[in-house]
């Protein structure tokens, strides 16, 4: 399972309790993988909708790489005009499906999720909690609609840049972690680094909450001094908890080519001098407009990534 529609900066549409009714309806659309991927950048599905559906995008079969499907789960019977919208996204006839109880679909659908190891870290569901090894750094993640349980390659490979990083001998003392989404990475940051400052920002109201409960959940300390994390709402650089906190020594961000680029002279604004900043969300196609779009701004390229979604390190003068 991969849910794409939160690969904007990570957040979320809506959780399922958060509008007037229960989710009810579930539409299913073929497509293909660059249909499902292109949900993420979607800032404009179903703006007409009164209660917009929550979508994500599958991968079913990894021996189908190509073969995706997108699943919108409704409060209500879809209008004509939201099934025309959705089959826009995809390919053929969208698939209705009457959900007979008040079951939480989206985080029943993701529960299968299997733990991820990246680096030192663990990664896991609520269900595999017996299932953590001795010798990690474990993290709780629940299946909920938020981008940045580890399931994503994007996000696992973050956590591997983090952990190269420390394993190099690398020191930070002030982190941003901007399109935190769960949280995952802002937590990882301190568990390598826990005398840094480190702040935490999504433009999504809601990825702050989910990030603050998994805080609680991971034992993860929320505050402005050093080894607590600070979590606000912010759309890129735009916000004065970030501007009180740069220049930042490390700041990540796994959100999307497009974003990053447009974000290319602010986040090299807000790096300290030899500051590094880890860049994911993008594919393999794209991180060399990426890592340009950066080394314009004067920073040196460290490591390119690699595989189908690289993470890009570079680094300040």
């Amino acid at each position: 399972m991969q849910a794409v529609r939160a690969a904007r900066p990570r957040g979320t549409r809506r959780a399922p309790d958060e509008g007037t009714g229960e989710i009810s309806y579930r539409v299913t659309i073929a497509c293909t993988r660059a249909q499902g991927e292109a949900i993420g950048s979607a800032e404009d599905l179903f703006i007409a909708s009164e209660a917009p559906p929550v979508v994500v995008a599958d991968e079913p079969d990894e021996t189908k790489p190509d073969d995706w499907v997108i699943h919108a789960y409704f409060e209500a019977e879809p209008t004509s005009e939201e099934l025309i919208e959705l089959r826009g996204l995809g390919s053929g006839e969208p698939e209705i499906e009457h959900l007979e109880d008040s079951t939480d679909w989206i985080t029943k659908s993701q529960q299968g999720l299997q733990p991820i190891r990246a680096g030192r870290f663990f990664v896991h569901t609520p269900m595999h909690y017996v299932d953590r090894p001795a010798d990690t750094v474990n993290f709780e993640i629940d299946a909920g609609l938020a981008f940045g349980t580890g399931q994503h390659a994007t996000t696992a490979g973050c956590l591997d840049a983090l952990d190269r990083l420390a394993v190099s001998g690398a020191a930070f003392a002030n982190i941003a972690d901007i399109g935190t989404g769960t949280g995952l990475l802002a937590f990882a940051a301190l568990a390598l680094w826990p005398e840094a400052r480190c702040i935490a920002t999504d433009i999504d109201p809601v990825a702050i909450d989910v990030s603050r409960e998994n805080a609680a959940i991971n034992g993860v300390k929320t505050g402005h001094n050093p080894g607590e994390l600070l979590l606000a709402v912010a759309d890129g650089m735009d916000s004065p908890m970030l501007a009180a906190r740069a220049p930042f020594d490390l700041l990540i961000a796994n959100i999307l080519a497009g974003p990053l680029i447009e974000l290319a002279p602010t986040f090299a604004k807000s790096l300290a001098s030899g500051g590094t900043v880890i860049l994911a969300g993008l594919l393999d196609t794209q991180a060399d407009a990426v890592a340009a779009a950066y080394q314009a701004q004067g920073l040196q390229l460290i490591d390119p990534g690699h595989g189908e979604w690289p993470v890009v390190e570079l680094k300040a003068p």
